[in-house]
């Protein structure tokens, strides 16, 4: 990718974060007036944990060039053990995407407590910047396009349940 193009390159960047730290830290940050990249859309979820392997590949299909996932940290989880199920599937997630043909760094765990506004904001710029030099995903593009986008995404994932539910063990 030319130098201009990765100045130009704006990506689109899906971000589920924890209700009780991560989204307070990106509160903390927006009311500290930290600067981090408007590409971020942010999607809050009660827990780290309560985000499905499907809401990532969905964000991907949908045309997401990076997705983050943002929670408490270990041992400080609101729903006790929550946050491990989160990194059990981020690792799971990272092998299945490799296999797919995505690099495995346009995913990004990160853990940022309440009171990490400043932090979080700078773990969200560097994971645009990595994805800048990583150029557009365009994945979607990639897939012969009829209509079977998600049932193809569906029947990946059912692949890989089994492997999926003995790591949640």
């Amino acid at each position: 990718m030319s130098e201009t193009s990765e100045k130009s390159f704006s990506p689109r960047i899906v971000a589920f974060l924890c209700n009780w730290c991560s989204y307070s830290a990106s509160d903390l940050a927006g009311t500290s007036r930290i600067k981090y990249a408007p590409q971020v859309r942010m999607i809050r979820v009660m827990c780290s944990g309560r985000v499905d392997p499907t809401f990532i590949l969905k964000a991907f299909a949908l045309g997401a060039d990076g997705v983050m996932i943002a929670g408490c940290h270990p041992g400080d989880c609101h729903y006790i053990e929550q946050n491990y199920k989160t990194l059990r599937r981020y690792l799971f997630l990272r092998r299945m995407l490799r296999q797919v043909g995505i690099e495995e760094n346009r995913l990004r765990l990160v853990w940022a407590s309440a009171s990490e506004g400043p932090q979080l904001a700078q773990a969200i710029n560097q994971f645009v910047e990595e994805v800048r030099q990583l150029g557009p995903l365009s994945w979607s593009q990639n897939w012969q396009e009829n209509g079977q986008r998600q049932q193809a995404l569906q029947a990946i994932v059912q692949e890989h349940e089994s492997a999926l539910e003995v790591l949640e063990k």
